[in-house]
């Protein structure tokens, strides 16, 4: 079976496998699915709680390289997540 995918690097933490949880971007040698850390920054867990949680396979410049790239995708497109003004 050929390979129509190959793995992308995102940066020192993050890379995309089509191997490894379907294709979704996790932190490079684990299973950790970057969204999933994020999402537990959104709810406000203290960094050092996560990388608890994640049993220390995962760091703070780990995630810290996340939120940073997650801030270079919103910006790139936000304006595709726009919600409509409506007037009062």
């Amino acid at each position: 079976m050929e390979k129509t995918a190959t793995p992308q690097q995102f940066g020192l933490y993050i890379v995309a496998d089509p191997e490894t949880c379907h294709g979704k971007p996790t932190f490079r040698g684990t299973r950790i699915i970057v969204a999933d850390v994020l999402e537990q920054v959104a709810e406000g867990l203290a960094w050092e709680t996560i990388i608890e949680e994640w049993r220390g396979s995962i760091t703070k410049e780990a995630i810290a390289e996340a939120v940073r790239l997650a801030k270079q995708m919103f910006l790139k497109h936000v304006n595709e997540y726009a919600l409509e003004v409506k007037a009062a």
